[in-house]
This record gives C-alpha cells, sequence and structure tokens, in this order.
C-alpha cells in the first residue's frame, strides 16, 4: 500500500463514521443466515438473488463515472461471477427490484467512491464467506460460489489499490464529506433491500 495510505487518517475516519450503519447491515437476519454453520441453499441463494441487484444497479449507473479514476476498474466487474453462480445451481432469477433510490440525478466522482468503498468492503471480506461457502455447502468458484470468491489471491491487491485511489482523490479533492455519504447512503440503500419482502 502507498504511503498516502499509511499516512492519511481518512481511511480510518472512513471507518468509523460509516460503522454503525455497517453493523446494522450485518446484523440483519439475512446477513447472517450467510455464516452459519447449517446454512441453507435457499438462505444462500437469497443473498445472491438480492446481491445481483445490488453489484448490477453498482455497475450500470456507478462504474462510467469511475473509470477514469480507476485503471483496473473492467476487472471489478461481478455481475457475471454472480450469473455464474446462478446458472451453476440451475436458479433462473425472473425478478429484479431497484436498490438505490433517490439518487442526484448528477452523482459526484466522490459520492462514486463512497458507494463503490463499500462494495469493495463486501468483496474482501467475501473471501471469508466463501470460506465458510465451500465448508459447509461445497461450492468453489466452479460450482455456485464465483461471486464470493471475489478476484481471487488477488483479492487483498485489489482493495488495497482502490484505498489508494480513494485516499488520493479525498486528498486532492478535499472530499471527504461526500465519499461518507456515499458509503453510509449505499449501507443504507443495501440493508433496505436486504430487508424486504423475500423474491425466492
Amino acid at each position: 500500500m502507498s504511503n498516502a495510505v499509511f499516512t492519511s487518517t481518512f481511511p480510518q475516519r472512513l471507518k468509523v463514521e460509516t460503522s454503525i450503519l455497517h453493523q446494522e447491515l450485518e446484523d440483519l437476519p439475512l446477513s447472517k443466515a450467510i455464516l452459519k454453520e447449517d446454512i441453507s441453499t435457499r438462505d444462500y441463494m437469497e443473498y445472491l438473488h438480492r446481491m445481483h441487484d445490488v453489484i448490477k444497479e453498482v455497475e450500470t449507473l456507478i462504474f462510467p463515472l469511475l473509470y477514469t479514476e480507476l485503471s483496473d476498474l473492467s476487472q471489478r466487474i461481478k455481475t457475471p461471477l454472480l450469473e455464474q453462480d446462478f446458472n451453476s445451481l440451475s436458479y433462473i432469477k425472473t425478478q429484479s427490484a431497484p436498490v438505490f433510490k433517490n439518487l442526484d440525478k448528477q452523482i459526484s466522482t466522490a459520492f462514486a467512491l463512497g458507494m463503490l468503498y463499500v462494495i469493495e468492503g463486501s468483496t474482501l471480506g467475501g473471501r471469508v464467506i466463501y470460506k465458510h461457502i465451500h465448508k459447509t455447502l461445497g461450492y468453489d468458484n466452479q460450482s455456485g460460489a464465483a461471486y464470493f470468491s471475489g478476484y481471487g489471491e488477488e483479492t487483498g491487491l485489489f482493495w488495497k489499490n482502490f484505498m489508494t485511489t480513494l485516499v488520493a482523490y479525498e486528498k486532492n479533492h478535499n472530499t471527504s464529506e461526500k465519499i461518507i455519504e456515499g458509503a453510509n447512503y449505499t449501507f443504507q440503500a443495501i440493508k433496505t433491500h436486504f430487508q424486504s419482502e423475500s423474491e425466492l
């Protein structure tokens, strides 16, 4: 990780100021179900179904705003991984629900980076879930757990590269408030989406 990330206090501030909504999201029944020893295939599919809504919308709305900031953004596309998992598990998704509502028509780069902070953070955490799913359900990145495999062994590196970009952008543009706002908005939107009635 670059010296800028080591010396900046912003990553810690970002983590602290989003911690309440982050924890509330992790405390939801669906979030907890994914890490249970007796996780059911239904709970697993419910989680993937909802994350597909989240990821597809992020990649449609947010990615176009960030290609000039992140040179590896095309490598961060994950909708095909979720759809690969659906195919592996013989699941046909017939319904989708909007996740990110009431967004400004002109989303700033800083706000978009805050949103992506949540998504990339979940990818980093997904490596823990991947090991659990492989242990409990037997799925791997070729048989139903491609999404949680993230970037494989390079997941940590992808996270460091993203944080280097985010810290540099915040330092150069003084946009800490907008980044935090984008992250909190995203945690809240996903939380609301996870609490909605099951579509399975």
